[in-house]
C-alpha cells in the first residue's frame, strides 16, 4: 500500500508515483495534486522500503508503526506542536513503539513520522497495512 508513497529529498510533503518513464518517474503531490517528474538524481524513496529500528536489533516496517499510530490516536492526526520539544516527542512515541530504539532513532525521524502520518490522512488513507500483511502477521502470532 506504502509502496507507491515517496518521499523526495529536497522536495517538501509526500508524493503517490504515477509512473515511469526511462529517465524519471511522474510523481503528484497528495497535498496539492500537481504532477512533477523526479529524476534518477533525485533521492527518492518508497515510504514502504522504510522501517524503524528496534531494540531488539532488528526493525519495524513504517506501515505497522503508521498503523500503530493511527490506533493510538483513533484515526486523528497528530498534534505535533501540543506535545512540545523532543523529550515529550520521544516519551510519546514510546507509548505507541516501546521496543523502537532510542540511539538510533532521531527525533528529527519521530517528527517526520507523525508528519507523514498527517499527511496521509489528509489524502484519504485510513489503514496503512495491506490485509494481506495483517493476516500474515496474525497467523505468525
Amino acid at each position: 500500500m506504502l509502496r507507491k508513497i515517496l518521499s523526495i529529498s529536497g522536495r517538501p510533503g509526500l508524493f503517490r508515483l504515477v509512473n515511469q518513464g526511462k529517465n524519471m518517474l511522474i510523481v503528484e503531490s497528495l497535498a496539492t495534486g500537481k504532477r512533477t517528474p523526479a529524476y534518477a538524481r533525485d533521492k527518492v524513496m518508497s515510504l514502504g522500503d522504510i522501517s524503524i529500528y528496534t531494540n531488539d536489533g532488528g526493525d519495524t516496517p513504517l506501515a505497522k508503526v503508521l498503523e500503530a499510530v493511527r490506533e493510538a490516536n483513533e484515526g486523528k492526526a497528530v498534534d505535533i506542536k501540543a506535545i512540545g520539544g523532543e523529550k515529550e516527542l520521544r516519551e510519546y512515541f514510546a507509548t505507541i513503539m516501546p521496543d523502537y530504539d532510542e540511539d538510533r532513532v532521531y527525533g528529527s525521524d519521530i517528527r517526520k513520522i507523525f508528519q507523514w502520518y498527517n499527511q496521509l490522512l489528509e489524502a484519504g488513507f485510513t489503514t496503512f497495512v495491506a490485509e494481506e500483511e495483517a493476516e500474515e502477521t496474525a497467523s505468525e502470532e
